[in-house]
């Protein structure tokens, strides 16, 4: 719609003003000029603006009465006469109102403007010369059909848009440069949930979040470290100034000169040495000062005067020291270069005899479901624990092949060359590196690493062949059929001083060797293995011993010969939740006979061989006979994927109903954790205290103790992931986090919270084992998520304990058993007290209900007396009884 003239404005504004007033005409001297096109050539033409209700009054609505055919429509002169005196200023005519009144004819002529080529949306033809060149136009000539009226350059003229092909000027890169687009990796979340579960009901309650204990986490923000925005631009304006400075000096030479003296002492001469031997003033003074003299020589004779007790103080303390004190210093790193997919380590351990050698094992970083997806993938990528030396920290000194990813394994502690490994697929595999152990060499590294390593043997292949690195294939491995489901998640060696049968009584060791091993699944089974032949091997001919021996591959040792792919657990158990069908599914096991002495490599050749000879022959001990240990703890602890910790015992039972072998039931089972108890481990001072880990806390057991841990910490800011106690220190431990810090808690510090933390990585950190490389030095192996092994020197403060820290340590939690027994004493006599309440509530109850019959008739008696004593003074106050007439009214009722 084109703007409106100044005219209309007017026009406006007297319609506004008349709207509320009489519907009279204005004068003549009022009225206005209607608005005319006379500069464009058409002085007979008045544009107006009809609304809806004025096309329905007069009959010329759009697309119906007025179309593209027939745009226009006529009008009787008194209609429009009639529709101004009924609505005065509000009618759409009102501003040509004086065209109306002055038109000779008795029909006007309303056309309908579509294209707004005059502005408004319909015209009205104002003289009879001008509506009868409009309804009788002369027709156009063929030749002249695209001609176009003259229009001024200054009316604008409404053309619509017209769709033509794009064409690119180079806008579409600066958009694309311009956009946001999205460059983190996205998180994928899975929750899942146990198949027996479902369906489950589910009960809510109300419940007090300050009145338990970790009720509830206050989620406070903090900087993160590990997302920094970069600057990309900065503006720096520098200028060069060459330093000046005015230095003078001057020196004075002086002549050196030998110079000498000598000093003779003052003596008194002998009438002198008489006179004070008998002056009053001497004799005095030696009595006055003898008896404090003696008493001072007496306390030193007892104790030392001249010792700075300060300083010895400062000596206790020291062992605490400041920042850089408890600083964890990194020493080396390994990673594999020679392996294109995208591993983490899941397991570590340090060579039991050679030091200076680590053995990590590595897992595919996929999730169960890629595993299922990529597994064609995977079957082509060999899964390995690699060997690494201090001395080579990028090729990989051995490589253990096993049929899939390792996640967990354990060096065996009578013969180190025997490694046994627990699979993602539930098989145990064993390996023996006999063979390679002659080409270990004793060595002393020179020049700048002789600070760090000194006279300490390593692992080093001849230089021969320590070109490519040697892979070792695995001697035998568990029937998939008999053996774990699921992946095998922790794996220990028994002791050699004893073994168990298959109901898990225990007997004296008949081989001298440590034969057997336990492992846990994520199945909710434990599996007891046996690795000597269950049957004795009977003699075969040597014809067909040596085909056998032709058939066996050449790099595959025949130790475990007879074990491969029908090795069947000796003993399984499972850990029954009691009440319901459902397991529990255990994570880590320790066992009371954890600390195994490995042999130092000191030992002779002899001796050596003669325990390679013990594998070799493990039927020769089997004819001995079992002798039974009496008084062996058969009970362990067990963490679970739920985050409890239970105390049970291994020992089979068998069923009164059924008469089958049953797993006892446990003895005790604590829910400490909000997550999978991941590590579990027995103190190396204490063979009674044992650490847990999971989820976001840390707690601390005590054997024996049932009423709860002796210490259970608040949430941590991250989820915690591995631990390990520290092997020279009672009060020290490590814990690694999901955002790559170590926590290093020390008891004899903090019992709250950690005494220092400290970034290793960027990542998730997987496990954490130390090692005492010697009295000097200590290493702290740390794996993270991405597949590297962090090697950190532990400083003197945290490997030295002060002297009395044993006792320090064992005295703390002596009071913490203490105060959990008072705490348990304490919790039964408020239930004591509450039945006791109860009762006392209970007698009160039955004594209100339990009258005799006397009883409940002088009750009622009472109740009686009292009603005519109410009823009587009712009547007085109401003046229907007067008080002369009370006696009479008495002795009537």
């Amino acid at each position: 719609m084109a703007p409106k003239t100044q005219k209309q404005k007017s026009t406006m504004g007297g319609r506004k003003k008349q709207k509320h007033g009489k519907k009279t005409p204005l004068p003549d001297h009022e009225e206005e000029m209607p608005v005319s096109m006379e500069s464009l050539g058409h002085p007979e033409v008045y544009p107006i603006v009809l609304t809806t209700k004025t096309q329905e009054i007069f009959n010329c609505r759009i697309d119906e009465d007025v179309t593209d055919k027939q745009p226009y429509k006529l009008i009787r002169k008194e209609h429009i006469i009639e529709d101004l005196v009924n609505r005065a200023a509000v009618s759409d005519f009102y501003p040509v109102k004086k065209i109306v009144r002055e038109y000779p004819g008795d029909e006007l002529l309303l056309v309908y403007d579509k294209d707004f080529k005059f502005g408004l949306n319909f015209f009205l033809i104002g003289t009879e010369e001008g509506k009868e060149n409009y309804l009788n136009a002369p027709e156009v000539p063929e030749e002249q059909e695209e001609y176009k009226e003259y229009i001024p350059e200054d009316i604008y003229i409404y053309k619509p848009p017209v769709s033509k092909p794009w064409v690119s000027l180079g806008s579409e890169k600066e958009i694309e440069e311009e956009s946001v687009k999205e460059s983190t990796k996205q998180i994928t979340y899975m929750i899942s949930r146990k198949r027996s579960e479902f369906g489950s009901p589910i009960k809510f309650r109300d419940q007090n979040a300050s009145s338990v204990k970790d009720g509830y986490i206050e989620c406070t923000s903090y900087p993160d470290k590990n997302f920094t925005i970069k600057q990309l631009e900065k503006d720096v304006g520098m200028q060069v100034v060459p330093q000046t400075k005015d230095i003078s000096t001057q020196t004075k030479w002086a002549y050196p000169k030998n110079a000498a003296i000598q000093y003779y002492p003052r003596e008194f001469s002998e009438e002198e040495k008489e006179t004070q031997g008998k002056s009053k003033n001497l004799t005095d003074f030696l009595n006055n000062v003898s008896v404090s003299v003696e008493i001072a020589l007496q306390q030193n004779e007892i104790m030392n005067t001249f010792i700075d007790d300060w300083k010895h103080l400062a000596e206790e303390e020291g062992t605490f020291g400041d920042k850089t004190d408890t600083h964890l210093k990194e020493y080396q790193s390994f990673t594999d270069l020679h392996n294109l997919m995208e591993k983490t380590i899941t397991c570590i351990s340090w060579h039991p005899t050679i030091y200076g050698l680590i053995a990590v094992s590595v897992a595919v970083r996929l999730s169960l479901e890629d595993r299922a997806h990529f597994s064609g993938k995977l079957l082509l990528q060999p899964s390995l624990i690699l060997f690494w030396s201090f001395s080579d920290p990028i090729h990989p000194q051995l490589m253990l092949e096993s049929p899939d990813d390792i996640f967990c394994f354990k060096f065996c502690p009578t013969d180190p060359n025997i490694i046994a490994g627990g699979c993602i697929n539930g098989q145990i595999v064993l390996w023996d590196i006999s063979a390679h152990a002659d080409r270990i060499e004793n060595i002393k590294t020179g020049g700048s690493r002789s600070k760090k390593v000194t006279l300490k043997p390593m692992f080093l292949l001849e230089p021969d062949s320590n070109k490519e690195t040697m892979y070792i294939r695995h001697c035998a491995v568990s029937s998939i059929e008999n053996g774990h489901k699921k992946v095998i998640t922790d794996i220990h060696w028994l002791s050699d001083t004893f073994e168990i049968n298959r109901m898990g009584s225990v007997f004296e060791n008949r081989s001298g060797i440590c034969c057997q091993l336990v492992t846990c699944s994520a199945d909710c089974t434990m599996c007891f293995w046996d690795i000597r032949p269950q049957k004795a091997l009977t003699p075969q001919p040597v014809e067909r011993r040596k085909e056998e021996m032709i058939e066996i591959p050449f790099d595959i040792p025949s130790t475990f010969l007879h074990l491969d792919l029908s090795w069947k657990p000796l003993t399984k158990l499972r850990l029954s939740k009691g009440e319901t069908s459902l397991d529990h599914c255990p994570i880590k096991i320790s066992l009371n006979e954890e600390h195994l002495l490995y042999k130092t490599q000191a030992q002779s050749k002899a001796e050596k061989t003669e325990e390679m000879d013990l594998y070799q022959n493990l039927e020769a001990g089997l004819a001995n006979t079992l002798k039974p240990i009496d008084d062996f703890c058969t009970k362990f602890f067990v963490g679970t994927e739920e985050g409890e910790v239970i105390y049970t015992d291994w020992k089979m039972e068998r069923d009164h109903e059924t008469g089958r072998l049953m797993t006892k039931k446990p003895v005790n089972l604590c829910t400490v954790h909000d997550g999978a108890v991941h590590t579990l481990q027995r103190s190396p001072f204490y063979n009674d205290i044992l650490l847990t880990i999971g989820g976001w806390n840390v707690a601390i057991w005590k054997e024996g103790v049932m009423t709860g841990p002796l210490l259970q910490s608040c949430c941590a800011p991250k989820r915690y992931t591995s631990g390990h106690w520290s092997l020279t220190r009672p009060g020290v431990f490590y814990i690694g986090r999901e955002d790559g810090y170590v926590d290093i808690w020390d008891l004899l510090e903090k019992t709250h919270e950690p005494a220092h933390s400290q970034n290793i990585c960027l990542t998730m950190i997987t496990y954490i084992i130390p090692w005492t490389f010697s009295s000097k030095q200590q290493f702290l192996a740390i794996a993270d998520y991405y597949g590297t092994l962090h090697i950190l020197e532990i400083p003197w403060t945290l490997s030295h304990p002060s002297t009395d820290e044993v006792a320090s340590i064992n005295y703390y939690f002596e009071r913490e058993v203490k105060h959990l027994d008072y705490v348990e004493q304490r919790r039964k006599i408020r239930e004591q007290e509450q039945r006791e309440m109860g009762l006392e509530m209970e007698k009160k109850k039955v004594k209100t209900y339990q009258k005799t019959k006397e009883q409940i008739e002088v009750e009622l008696r009472i109740d009686y007396e009292s009603y005519l004593e109410l009823e009587k003074s009712i009547l007085i106050s109401l003046g229907l009884i007067k008080v002369t007439e009370t006696v009479s009214y008495m002795d009537m009722l």
